[in-house]
């Protein structure tokens, strides 16, 4: 209940922040994935027109998505969608929903067909401010593709996305998910 909330302020807190800070409302984090905040309509069209996104993942819930472009206009647009809801502030995605974000995303990587450090197939992985739930998937999702420890993905998105906030629960499920996933191969 508190999340729900919470929503609308915190939401116009990022939609400031954006307009009178140096972050971005979504940054590059390698040759496939993106990671912001919550794609308005006119956002949504400019990921599909100038960053080649083919799909997409929304860590929000449901009543999150209400002014934002969701699973109809992405898939409207041709682009693949899937939600992995979960809810604001007090809670991390489970190990079920991490594995099959990271799943998905890899779907679309493509390193043969990178172009100045581009692919062809961007995803865009995001939340409402695309600094917790979504950065939590996208370490995930990092860890995985180049063997790294959670504190080497968490550096790469902070060099890319320095506004990222991870507490203790979202380290306990990067930690989670790199001895189940990463350690035993």
């Amino acid at each position: 209940m508190f999340a729900r909330i919470t929503f609308y302020p915190t939401l116009l807190y990022n939609v400031l922040m954006e307009k009178v800070t140096p972050r971005q409302w979504y940054n590059r984090i390698d040759d496939t994935v993106l990671l912001g905040a919550l794609p308005f309509p006119d956002v949504a069209k400019g990921l599909a027109e100038k960053e080649n996104v083919k799909a997409v993942v929304s860590m929000n819930e449901d009543y999150e998505l209400l002014l934002a472009a969701d699973g109809k206009v992405w898939r409207g647009q041709g682009i693949a969608f899937l939600q992995l809801a979960t809810t604001d502030i007090f809670a991390t995605p489970c190990q079920k929903k991490l594995n099959e974000g990271v799943e998905f995303i890899n779907q679309f990587v493509k390193p043969e067909n990178v172009i100045n450090g581009v692919s062809p197939s961007s995803v865009y992985v995001h939340c409402k401010a695309g600094r917790t739930r979504s950065a939590t998937l996208v370490g995930c999702y990092l860890m995985k593709r180049y063997n790294w420890t959670p504190e080497q993905a968490v550096n790469h998105m902070k060099e890319k996305r320095p506004h990222i906030l991870l507490h203790s629960k979202q380290w306990d499920a990067l930690r989670i998910f790199h001895q189940t996933n990463i350690e035993d191969t």
